[in-house]
């Protein structure tokens, strides 16, 4: 099996070093693992493409490139360019550092660069690993996703559904906050919503007297409605929750028809 990863925390991250690891269990001595990641921190770009400027490619060593763009770039730098004459198999994006549960997954450039891989047509997965006081005296805070991943990607692979010939399936994996023998198991579930939660600006002003906007977060450690992504990953388990980049809300175009 060939393998691309790629993240958004960049080429230099520590989570993406555990999705290598992973990836060579999957592929096996027989197969390939591809690295095209950011050569930089690409956090919050979502499913971004650099459609207005070129980007820098840089190849590190054999089968490892730095991209200058979102995640979703590096997959179509890859697909395109990079493996062109022999395309992946499979497309795996992270481990990121915190989670893409709930409404994060919004943000996510991890999801952006296995959204992309889906719309190429190929199998892909995120991973990412949610961060909480448990884990506080781990010396790696990645070991849940470390130790549990490659039974994750495989189990995705040999019974999980990858149809789709427009909008094709991907699926989201988040692991919980938990030392690795503290995981209770795995659930699906779908995507949840932090009520009263989410993003805001704090101003600042620089010390030339110019003002300045941060983007602030909230506390990760509000569980969603029980039994979505992050209801379940604060309770001890890995959430996986199959995605489709469709927007269409398709609940209510019955009821839309009204305005015809």
């Amino acid at each position: 099996m060939r393998i691309l990863v790629t993240n958004d925390d960049g080429i230099n991250a520590p989570g993406l070093r555990v999705l290598e690891a992973i990836a060579q269990e999957i592929a096996g001595a027989d197969g390939e693992v591809w690295v095209v990641a950011p050569a930089f921190e690409q956090s919050g770009v979502a499913h971004c493409i650099s459609y207005t400027r070129p980007m820098m490619v840089s190849e590190l060593a054999p089968r490892r490139w730095a991209a200058e763009g979102s995640p979703a770039d590096c997959v179509l730098a890859a697909v395109h360019d990079i493996m062109k004459q022999s395309p992946p198999d499979l497309v795996l994006s992270g481990v990121n550092r915190g989670n893409n549960s709930a409404e994060n997954a919004l943000y996510s450039g991890t999801l952006g660069g296995a959204m992309e891989a889906a719309l190429q047509g190929l199998r892909a997965i995120a991973l990412s690993q949610y961060f909480g006081p448990a884990m506080r005296d781990l010396d790696d805070p990645f070991e849940a996703a470390a130790a549990h991943g490659a039974e994750t990607v495989r189990r995705l692979l040999d019974r999980a559904p990858w149809h789709g010939e427009d909008y094709r399936l991907f699926y989201n994996v988040n692991f919980p906050p938990v030392a690795a023998a503290d995981v209770l198991g795995l659930k699906v579930a779908p995507q949840g919503f932090r009520r009263d939660m989410g993003f805001g600006v704090e101003p600042v002003i620089s010390p030339s007297g110019r003002r300045f906007l941060w983007i602030t977060g909230a506390p990760q450690q509000q569980p969603t409605h029980p039994g979505t992504d992050a209801a379940v990953n604060l309770d001890g388990y890995i959430s996986v929750t199959p995605m489709r980049a469709d927007l269409t809300a398709h609940d209510i175009l019955e009821e839309l028809t009204a305005i015809e």
